[in-house]
């Protein structure tokens, strides 16, 4: 089967690490999903690409597409829930995307509740989805980011990827851009635990 086909919808295994599993969206997420991005703090850094989710049934909308999205993009492309294993909570969710205007550039990117911040997950998160990627022939990975988004240029620098400079091409906005290349992954970061039938050669 040639997963590279957008007419084949190919399902996303669950990607984990220690403390994370990164899997599809579902909509029964919708209340979780909806303290992530219902939350001004994290919207204020999503806006004017993707504004404050308002309410619950916006939410369970706002998850249709994407789970729509998801099985239409080729791999390794996709949106994923963040969830904690320790007591199932999703906490956020992941994104690997084609950037536009020429989604020619692949985006990794994450977002998490706020009270959520602070305890390493965001990095977690972009190792295993990194991995994932590098594994399916993606030669480099970008991540941008708004000007005065300390905390996000941090957690990329953190993760091995390089300053590249800043750029208005994508979305209309001034942003800085970071990229990620396999040979600049953190080796020190958890170990990302894949599918057999997904990992390895």
């Amino acid at each position: 089967m040639n997963t590279n086909d957008p007419a084949v919808p190919v399902p996303r295994p669950p990607l984990s690490t220690t403390r994370l599993t990164l899997r599809g969206w579902r909509i029964d997420d919708a209340p979780a999903a909806l303290e992530v991005y219902g939350h001004t703090a994290v919207a204020r850094w999503l806006s004017p690409v993707m504004d404050r989710v308002p309410d619950l049934a916006a939410m369970r909308l706002l998850l249709q597409h994407w789970i729509a999205e998801t099985a239409r993009t080729p791999l390794p492309a996709g949106r994923w829930a963040i969830e904690r294993r320790g007591d199932g909570q999703v906490i956020g969710g992941a994104i690997l995307l084609p950037l536009p205007p020429g989604n020619e550039d692949l985006e990794i990117g994450w977002q998490l509740r706020p009270d959520c911040w602070g305890y390493g997950y965001a990095s977690e998160a972009t190792h295993v989805l990194a991995g994932w990627a590098f594994r399916h022939d993606v030669d480099e990975l970008f991540a941008v980011v708004r000007p005065g988004n300390t905390r996000a240029a941090a957690t990329v620098r953190r993760n091995g990827m390089q300053w590249v400079g800043e750029t208005g091409k994508y979305f209309g906005l001034t942003l800085q851009v970071f990229r990620l290349r396999p040979a600049d992954l953190d080796r020190a970061a958890p170990e990302a635990h894949l599918p057999p039938a997904f990992g390895g050669n």
